[in-house]
């Protein structure tokens, strides 16, 4: 009843200064469309959210508050290795397991420069193994999203076996490096005598994607190597750089690689060139 009297009173004010109709707003109008709406069909940014008043509508901000928990959950996973293992002996590939120097997560997060060193133990026994050498080492480290490694590392191997045989290239074991950095690639390939290291790593997680993984080649490794010694490929993952071309520009770099023994700022990534193209050209049944 007191609602119905303040609607009436309201109605009667309205006809006092002249305006003799009720007008209505629906609660849905509230909420301000953004004409940018059908942009968001393209692209994983964050875009065209739409307004409440100032404010965004609760569905928006609930959106990003589950995908900050997936981000941060991406970074805190613990690191699966004995089912990457169980994978990876599947494909007829042998796995060596290390650990940096780094004790546990909150550590590892806190001391960057831990992760980027062998703990003495892991150090050992790669010395102990007395590895003759190989052409490649890949080490696949958890990095900033055991998520990421977890769901890509394993088709992007899979997909650059072919041209790794094609290269006739020999491989060392798979390296499974836990609360791991870029640079701990350098140590082990140093270690293991080899002529040129890949690393695959999680990268820091973004709030459209947390499982985007990071590949880093690195030629003749030794600890101290800097990062403009390095060739980079992110993002990959199947909303984002595919298997089947990340696994093609990795090729392209490492026989590059070798034809010039050296990596980094002075080898540039031109795969995309058929010009440029040596023994490895793209397969075709692995791009469809």
């Amino acid at each position: 009843m007191e609602e119905q009297a303040s609607v009436v009173e309201h109605s009667e004010d309205l006809k006092r200064k002249g305006m003799s109709k009720l007008v209505t707003i629906k609660g849905e109008e509230i909420i301000e469309q953004d004409y940018w709406k059908e942009l968001k069909a393209f692209t994983d940014a964050r875009i065209a959210l739409g307004r409440t008043g100032y404010s965004l509508p609760t569905g928006e901000m609930l959106e990003f508050s589950l995908a900050h928990a997936r981000a941060k959950d991406a970074v805190h996973l613990p690191f699966d290795k004995d089912t990457l293992k169980q994978k990876l002996g599947g494909m007829g590939l042998e796995t060596i397991y290390v650990s940096s120097a780094a004790p546990n997560r909150t550590v590892y997060l806190t001391r960057p420069d831990l992760g980027r060193r062998l703990s003495e133990s892991a150090r050992q026994h790669l010395i102990d193994l007395q590895f003759a050498g190989a052409d490649v080492a890949i080490v696949i480290g958890d990095g900033l999203s055991s998520k990421a490694v977890h769901k890509q590392s394993v088709p992007l191997i899979a997909h650059l076996l072919p041209y790794i045989k094609e290269l006739d290239l020999s491989l060392a074991p798979i390296v499974l490096a836990d609360q791991s950095r870029v640079a701990l690639g350098d140590e082990i390939g140093q270690l293991l005598k080899c002529k040129m290291v890949i690393m695959l790593i999680g990268e820091r997680p973004g709030l459209s994607s947390p499982d985007s993984l990071g590949m880093y080649l690195t030629w003749m490794p030794y600890v101290g190597r800097l990062e403009s010694e390095r060739n980079c490929i992110s993002n990959i993952r199947p909303e984002g750089l595919g298997y089947a071309k990340a696994a093609f520009k990795l090729a392209w770099i490492i026989e590059h690689a070798f034809d010039v023994q050296m990596s980094g700022i002075r080898l540039k990534d031109q795969s995309d060139d058929p010009a440029s193209y040596k023994l490895i050209k793209p397969i075709p049944q692995l791009l469809k």
